[in-house]
């Protein structure tokens, strides 16, 4: 299953998009009422997802979050609950929706169905 999306948590959402709009070339995508900003290459691979920072995550602090893309994230859940990995509750958003574990190291993780929306 394809990583295709990235999370990085910010403090200060403007300025992280400005850099990587600046100096990497990526495209921010805005949609009306989605905190997330998304950002795209144009040469393919990963998007980067800027999500503000809780205020409890220092900065420097590492303040990533892996997510896969499935289609039905309910059904993706319940396969993984059978074989020992549990996700937290279902999360409804703006036309997608998604789910949130941690990795044995507790990095943590998602599966999103927000490219199919």
């Amino acid at each position: 299953m394809p990583n295709n999306r990235i999370i990085l948590y910010a403090h200060d959402m403007e300025a992280t998009v400005s850099f990587y709009e600046k100096h990497f070339g990526f495209q921010a995508l805005r949609a009306t009422g989605d905190r997330i900003v998304e950002l795209i290459s144009g040469e393919g691979g990963a998007s980067l997802m800027i999500h503000p920072a809780a205020k409890g995550q220092r900065r420097g602090q590492s303040l990533v979050k892996l997510v896969f893309d499935v289609r039905d994230v309910e059904a993706f859940c319940q396969r993984c609950a059978a074989d020992g990995l549990v996700f937290g509750a279902i999360h409804q958003a703006d036309g997608y929706q998604f789910a949130n574990a941690k990795d044995p190291s507790d990095n943590p993780i998602s599966v999103s169905s927000r490219a199919f929306r």
